[in-house]
């Protein structure tokens, strides 16, 4: 039962109920009390003793549920009636008599006002009552000496007090839970009315039982239209299976289903006949009764409108489709920029060499420089699109591997000479750090020397005059370990977080120190990714940067025969498709 709140929950008239039974019972001893008294004049003390405790019994009761001692008020009146009753099985010699009646309601007394603890004790007492009653009748003990007319008056007048104390206990509390139910009654049926969602109760056999007043707003009708097949007709013919298959689950299966359906919404202000779908969330939710085991069930649903939702994921779908032209529209454009440009560019890296070289002739001091400006700017152009290309293949993920067994450090040799000019002009010494007894390395050897240039050029280029490039090759595992150290600038954590990025570099803007596209690292990334090897960093700014490279020994998860697989290297889910329910509308008719 509730505790506390408004007057008219169960507690409180339980309370007041408790006050009123100890009023009754002080009024009504308290009008005996003469009558007693006279007795007790006439030689017959027994009536006023137990008035007297009438009396006593509604006092004590009264002031503690002043002092808010509840429980021990409901104890009180308990054990009242069943001392009264004591005392009248004792003064009668019958073993069936008004004191044992009046016994008897005391643990329905406590039934009605008194706790767990109570109705167990009541009782106890009752049981300790009616065997005292059975002693005094089996051993035929002498009664308490009271005159026949007396006790039967006493008798009579107390069962009456008795009564109706315990009837007026059972209407009251009767009363109490008729309100609390009608309250939970008009909250949940004032729930059920305001909720957004709308909220219909089905019948057993399919019939609506309750449609809420939110319904009204969601399907633009009036809830008695909705009755008989008006519903089901207003589901999307496409989606009445789903329908129909989640509610037999619910109805006959007695299991709670979520569905997402399109349901036609009227509009009256509209201007045309055409019909308008919306997207509804309906939650289908069995009303399980053990009683009914075995049969079809009551069903609530609950109807959600999710059309903003949808229109919000077709809208997402239709960026992501356009962002995915948009990049393969990118990287088309750099395979063919870059096809265009290599032409060009390596008829001025030829031509300037040629010239460098005297070929044409002998150049003055001033036409020699000249031309090798434009020999070193055109192998420089050369470089970013060797790379723009590589990256436009991995993004497309059409950057073949061809894994065969290979000697890991036969490349390093080969990667010192092609950067030798640039650590000689950049004065850094190139160290090489190879262990002993490395297995064959399963891998694509063009793209694994791809790697190390890349790391070894982006290790020379921030280092320091006079400083120290280490290559170290060892096994861990069943990975080989390859990495590039130096003890350049360092990078900062926050740029150690977004090392792979196209076209990212520490210095940024116009002002930065060193030249580059930002291209080398992410095209390393992307190699070791399609090895399905493993990239890791550690920098400190000022102290040098280690780039280490795991690459599986037995090569990436390919078969060894197919020698040109094309592994891609971001593999994103296909777009969602986009769905047509705002043409398919039409169709529902």
């Amino acid at each position: 039962m509730a505790i506390a709140g408004g007057g008219h929950r169960p507690e409180m008239l339980r309370r007041k109920t408790l006050a009123n039974n100890s009023r009754i019972l002080i009024l009504l001893s308290a009008l005996c009390m003469p009558l007693a008294v006279y007795l007790l004049v006439i030689g017959s003390p027994f009536p006023l003793a137990i008035a007297a405790l009438g009396l006593g019994a509604g006092m004590t009761t009264l002031a503690l549920h002043q002092r808010k001692l509840f429980e021990q008020a409901a104890a009180g009146q308990v054990y009242a009636l069943l001392i009264i009753g004591a005392l009248l099985t004792l003064a009668d010699a019958q073993l069936g008599d008004a004191g044992l009646a009046i016994a008897v309601m005391a643990p329905i007394m406590a039934s009605l006002l008194g706790q767990q603890q109570l109705r167990r004790q009541s009782w106890i007492m009752l049981a300790a009552v009616l065997g005292l009653a059975i002693l005094a009748s089996a051993l035929a003990l002498p009664p308490i000496p009271v005159a026949a007319s007396t006790l039967v008056g006493t008798s009579i007048v107390g069962f009456a007090i008795v009564a109706f104390i315990v009837l007026h206990s059972a209407n009251r509390i009767n009363a109490a839970y008729e309100v609390y139910d009608k309250a939970q009654m008009t909250a949940y049926r004032h729930l059920i009315e305001h909720v957004q969602d709308g909220v219909i109760r089905f019948s057993s056999d399919g019939q609506i039982l309750l449609a809420s007043r939110s319904s009204e707003q969601l399907f633009g009708c009036q809830r008695y239209e909705l009755s008989g097949s008006a519903l089901g007709e207003r589901l999307h013919v496409l989606d009445r299976p789903a329908y129909l298959t989640a509610f037999a689950d619910a109805n006959q299966g007695g299991k709670s289903r979520t569905i997402e359906v399109r349901m036609r919404q009227d509009d009256p202000r509209a201007m045309t006949n055409l019909p308008r779908f919306i997207w509804v969330e309906i939650s289908l939710s069995p009303v399980i009764d053990p009683e009914t085991e075995g049969q079809r069930h009551e069903v609530v649903a609950l109807f959600h409108d999710i059309t903003r939702r949808k229109d919000n994921e077709i809208a997402m779908a239709e960026a992501r489709r356009a962002a995915e032209d948009a990049s393969a529209a990118k990287s088309r454009f750099l395979a063919t920029i870059g096809h265009e440009l290599r032409t060009p560019l390596n008829a001025v890296v030829g031509f300037s060499e040629m010239m460098t070289s005297d070929i044409g002739g002998e150049l003055s001091t001033t036409h020699r420089e000249y031309a090798g400006l434009i020999h070193q700017s055109g192998k420089h152009l050369l470089e970013v699109v060797r790379m723009l290309l590589d990256m436009s293949k991995i993004e497309a993920g059409k950057f073949e591997l061809q894994t065969e067994p290979f000697v890991a450090e036969d490349m390093i040799a080969p990667c010192f000479s092609m950067v030798d000019a640039m650590a000689q002009a950049q004065d850094v010494t190139l160290v090489a750090d190879i262990a002993g007894h490395l297995p064959m390395l399963v891998a694509d050897e063009r793209a694994c020397r791809q790697i190390l240039l890349n790391l070894l050029s982006n290790a020379i280029k921030f280092s320091y005059p006079g400083g120290r490039v280490t290559v170290s090759l060892k096994r861990q595992g069943q990975s080989l370990n390859l990495s590039v150290s130096d003890n350049g600038v360092g990078m900062a954590p926050e740029s150690l977080s977004r090392i792979g990025e196209p076209f990212f570099q520490a210095q940024d803007g116009l002002a930065r120190r060193y030249e580059g596209t930002g291209l080398g690292l992410s095209i390393v990334k992307g190699l070791v990714d399609l090895h399905q090897g493993t990239l890791r960093a550690m920098s400190e700014i000022g102290a040098g940067t280690t780039v280490t490279v795991l690459l599986p020994i037995n090569g990436p998860a390919i078969k060894s025969e197919e020698t040109a697989s094309v592994t891609p290297f971001r593999r994103e889910p296909a777009a969602a498709p986009i769905h047509s329910w705002q043409d398919e509308k039409r169709k529902a008719q």
